[in-house]
């Protein structure tokens, strides 16, 4: 499975976050009753799958996968999530916010974004499987939120975060004590950048959703972003529409996901352009993050990912 790097320095640094996160899952799979990963299809929970993979071989992985589907999800993600779950014959748990809309457990918003809403779907889906661990795929330099966040972070029992209760981590001495009800959030890849992901992806040869590379697409700008129709609404009177060679550099819910114009057609092309890039890829395509300065963190205060 793994194949040849490119250089010294790449190997080491690679190696060295490859050890890591396959630690922490031995780590949390030891700490743990009923840990779940959960998965989108995107770039970083792809790459999570994959060393859950690693850190279990030849055992299969021992916890579920679960995803949140806004039913605003770009189509070709989902087909690549279901067939990453097939690949790794793992059992794949989806909870659906168009159910809770549905039977009136949440209401549909008056801007149309429904990633806010994956919050109580995502809390009851934990508490429902009785999880006392979530993998999760955020890193430390996507957002100053998950700066802050600890890799075993704990959540209180109405599964949110608090910040005063961030607990230190010497070392690789990890804390996964809690209470009844109470589950604790982990992130393997805390220490890796989107730089990082995107060169492991390379050595290791992932797969990932086709939308990551360049493509021609109809767009539209609204609040400085290029945003695709779909079930989530399209463009309105007076804005701008244009066919673009663009690509993803998050694969989130579509009302808030931005394309960027790129011509990164491959991996090596979109490592390149990564490396020149100022804007992390939450700053450049995610709406929902550029509402204030505190979005991130509020959302995570409620139980957000």
């Amino acid at each position: 499975m793994p194949s040849t790097s490119r250089g010294t320095m790449a190997a080491t640094t690679l190696d060295a976050l490859e050890s890591e996160a396959v630690h922490i899952f031995r780590e949390a799979a030891g700490e743990f009753e009923r840990p779940v990963i959960l998965f989108s299809g995107g770039k970083d929970s792809t790459v999570l799958v994959h060393l859950a993979v690693k850190a279990f071989w030849p055992a299969p992985v021992p916890f579920p996968l679960l995803h949140v589907d806004t039913g605003h999800n770009f189509e070709e993600v989902i087909a690549f999530r279901d067939r990453v779950a097939a690949h790794y014959d793992l059992r794949l748990e989806v909870v659906r916010v168009q159910d809770w809309i549905d039977d009136g457990r949440l209401a549909e918003r008056a801007d149309g974004l429904r990633n806010p809403l994956q919050t109580v779907p995502l809390l009851d889906a934990i508490r429902s499987l009785r999880c006392d661990a979530a993998f999760g795929g955020g890193r430390r330099d996507e957002e100053r939120a998950r700066a802050k966040e600890r890799i075993f972070s704990l959540r209180n029992g109405f599964g949110q975060w608090e910040p005063r209760r961030q607990r230190p981590e010497l070392w690789n001495i990890y804390n996964g004590r809690h209470r009844v009800g109470e589950h604790v959030r982990v992130f393997p890849l805390s220490n890796w950048t989107e730089r990082d992901v995107w060169r492991y992806v390379e050595r290791e040869d992932i797969e990932l959703p086709s939308i990551y590379y360049s493509h021609r697409r109809t767009v539209f700008r609204r609040s400085g972003m290029w945003l695709t129709a779909g079930p989530w609404g399209g463009a309105r009177e007076g804005e701008d529409v244009r066919e673009l060679t663009v690509r993803y550099r998050t694969v989130g819910d579509g009302s808030c996901t931005g394309a960027v114009e790129s011509s990164a057609a491959t991996v090596a092309e979109v490592i390149a352009e990564v490396a020149a890039s100022r804007l992390t890829e939450r700053g450049a395509s995610r709406a929902d993050d550029l509402v204030s300065e505190a979005a991130m963190e509020d959302r995570k205060r409620l139980g957000y990912f």
